[in-house]
């Protein structure tokens, strides 16, 4: 639960970051100058994937769904602008973006857990889907 929530609140700040503070149509022009393909679907998508996904995560619901999108997400950064920085973060490295991929694919194959929205439904009615 520890790790769903404190990565799931580190998403979701992401994510009203590109809403609020940057734009959607700044993320845009954000994307494009780092070179990422599709910038007009890659921004937004990032931008949801973050702050939905995150919330998933805080309250353990569709987050095996939501860990992998945002898995996804983490790679595509890596591979599309942290890569050629190298790994330290000082350096705009991978090194952060490396953390929350893994951690969110680590929620995505162990599930919430039992203290979770999801966990909780699944435990009482043996249907996964919403873990």
């Amino acid at each position: 639960m520890i790790l769903r929530v404190v990565v799931g609140i580190t998403f979701v700040m992401h994510g009203w970051q590109k809403f609020n503070e940057w734009t959607i149509s700044g993320t845009t022009l954000n994307f494009a100058e780092m070179g990422v393909p599709l910038p007009e679907i890659a921004a937004p998508f990032a931008a949801f994937t973050e702050l939905i996904g995150g919330i998933a995560l805080i309250v353990g619901l569709f987050s095996r769904i939501a860990g992998l999108l945002l898995a996804v997400v983490m790679a595509g950064s890596i591979y599309f602008v942290h890569a050629p920085a190298g790994f330290f973060v000082s350096d705009g490295g991978f090194e952060f973006v490396m953390v929350l991929g893994a951690a969110a694919l680590a929620i995505a194959f162990a599930g919430p857990g039992r203290i979770a929205l999801g966990g909780a439904l699944t435990h009482r009615r043996g249907v996964s889907i919403f873990a």
